[in-house]
């Protein structure tokens, strides 16, 4: 559940800590006084896109920290662990945005990403305001509603489904590259095994350019090469020169070693010098006897090199492209020289595939269907609690034959439709044609009554589900309200007084202006203040009637 709220300069408010409590949560104001930014803020925390319109004027930075409670076996534990994020019942959500565009997002402290906070608050809250009013109209979310009813087992079908898919798929493109008739395909052998005989008979070898080129290089510069060869060794070995030097230097402080540690290291020093000297004397002497320039040799290395070149014109930028073109023309022609058989075969492949989708596809309809029917009876027994007495709905299913599930997705093949009427002797017509704004309100709140201990969320909020209803409505709406929040936290935007008297927790948004600026703030309330709001949503004034009403309103919700 939420327990905590806070905000900081978004929109009008300034600062606003709310503490919600268990069951039913309240939040009422005067219009326009700021009860959407509550809701705003909340669905920031959880992950909305950021909007720099937000951050209330004249502010750098907007910040909103949520505070939950979860049960260390729930889906939203189980999201932080994969996070590797300890969260011991306790999960803190603090996210910032500031005028610049950057913002940023922890979770218990932890850095993470809007894609991180997201796999986990969508097992918080479920937010419902008047979008998922007109979502529900879809056919395809209509679909998905069924598919949460059906839980693991429907998404497991799925997988299958998915995976069978793939797999025809990839057959069917096997067999398309055997098509064309016989003559064409021993075009194509002819024109493979040409292919298959050049690279083979170049018998390249990975890396093998690179060492070519370099050998090249040394070819191309013999004679500079040897100039400095024997340039180095004449300097080192000549009358006076470095190894004559580093002798006469050594003999000197060999004579001195004994007088000092000083003396006797660089002695040592001189020794080791004076050997790596001459081992580098050695080295050039013997390049440059094994240096010479054979013009058969360089031809070799020139044709070789041209042969690559010639290669990589026709098969690959690289040797380890045109070798991988070689692997490729070697499946290919194997493919081609068995077409016969291999096309039998993946015939047979695609008609196995082709039999098991279909039987994942009637597994997944009968697995809706059960499901369904289950559901709309549910809905129905919630609606009629609504005041929707007269309701009937069902889950109308497209009939498919084998070729279309041939067609299908990894969502299957059903296509399907609520069908509803509100009033006895009206037929079945699709939702979206003959519900009201009023009816919606009330099919909504009947589906998530069925639906609360299905998806494992602790937390509803409601962005005035209320609308469009009144009297009657509005109590068995409230009391609605009341049975849901025994179990599970609500939290609600409402003006209507009913569903005002009902809440566990009141919470007033008032708007105000002060210094010429307007602020929003939040305020909890209770014992007179309640009833002074409900008076107010009542409109019937300050008068004892208003007053002994409004106390009878909440008594009826206290028994």
């Amino acid at each position: 559940m939420l327990e905590r709220l806070a905000i900081k300069n978004i929109a009008l408010i300034e600062s606003a800590d709310i503490e919600f409590g268990r069951g039913l949560n309240i939040l009422s104001g005067e219009t326009g006084s700021g009860k959407s930014v509550i809701l705003d803020s909340l669905n920031f925390v959880l992950g909305s896109k950021a909007d720099k319109n937000m951050i209330r004027y004249g502010a750098g930075e907007a910040s909103v920290r949520g505070e939950f409670r979860v049960e260390e076996n729930s889906a939203a534990a189980k999201a932080l662990a994969e996070l590797d994020i300890e969260s011991d019942g306790e999960i803190i959500i603090t996210r910032k945005y500031n005028t610049d565009g950057k913002g940023s997002i922890k979770i218990n402290g932890n850095t993470v990403t809007a894609s991180m906070l997201k796999t986990v608050s969508q097992h918080l809250v479920d937010v419902y305001g008047q979008s998922e009013h007109f979502a529900l109209l879809s056919e395809s979310n209509q679909l998905t509603v069924i598919d949460g009813l059906c839980g693991n087992e429907a998404a497991d079908i799925k997988t299958s489904l998915s995976s069978l898919i793939s797999k025809k798929r990839e057959a069917k493109s096997k067999l398309l590259k055997l098509g064309g008739d016989s003559a064409e395909r021993a075009r194509r052998l002819d024109l493979l095994a040409y292919q298959i005989k050049e690279i083979d008979a170049a018998e390249l070898v990975a890396g093998e350019e690179e060492e070519l080129i370099a050998k090249r290089r040394i070819i191309d510069n013999t004679e500079r090469i040897a100039s400095s060869l024997g340039g180095a060794l004449n300097a080192l070995n000549s009358d006076g020169g470095c190894s004559d030097s580093i002798s006469v230097a050594r003999r000197l402080m060999q004579g001195v070693a004994d007088f000092g540690e000083d003396y006797s290291a660089l002695a040592d020093r001189l020794d080791a010098a004076a050997a790596d000297i001459q081992d580098i004397a050695d080295t050039l002497s013997d390049l440059s006897e094994s240096l010479e320039f054979d013009e058969e040799e360089a031809g070799r290395v020139e044709d070789r090199l041209d042969l690559i070149r010639s290669l990589k014109k026709k098969y690959g930028a690289s040797i380890e492209d045109i070798l991988a073109f070689r692997s490729k023309a070697g499946e290919e022609y194997d493919l081609l020289s068995d077409s016969e058989g291999v096309a039998a075969r993946l015939a047979e492949d695609i008609a196995k595939y082709e039999d098991e989708i279909y039987s994942c596809c009637v597994k997944l309809t009968n697995l809706r269907k059960k499901h369904a029917e289950k559901f709309c009876k549910d809905v129905v027994a919630q609606l009629k609690s609504l005041n929707i007495g007269g309701a009937r709905f069902e889950v109308q299913f497209a009939q498919y034959d084998r070729q279309s599930a041939d067609l299908s997705g990894a969502n299957g093949s059903d296509k399907i439709s609520f069908m509803f009427s509100a009033n006895k002797g009206e037929p079945l017509r699709p939702l979206n044609k003959v519900i009201s704004g009023g009816e919606l309100s009330r099919f909504m709140l009947s589906m998530k009554a069925c639906m609360k201990e299905l998806n494992g969320i602790s937390t509803y909020v409601f962005d005035e589900i209320d609308a469009g209803i009144s009297g009657i409505t509005a109590r068995s709406v409230a009391e609605k309200f009341v049975e849901i929040a025994r179990n599970t936290q609500i939290i609600a935007v409402s003006h209507l007084p009913q569903i005002c008297a009902a809440g566990d927790e009141n919470f007033l948004i008032s708007k105000a202006e002060n210094g010429g600026t307007t602020t929003t703030s939040v305020r909890h309330i209770g014992g007179a203040e309640k009833i002074d709001e409900i008076i107010r949503l009542i409109g019937g004034g300050n008068t004892e009637a208003a007053r002994k009403h409004a106390e009878e309103l909440i008594a009826q919700y206290r028994k």
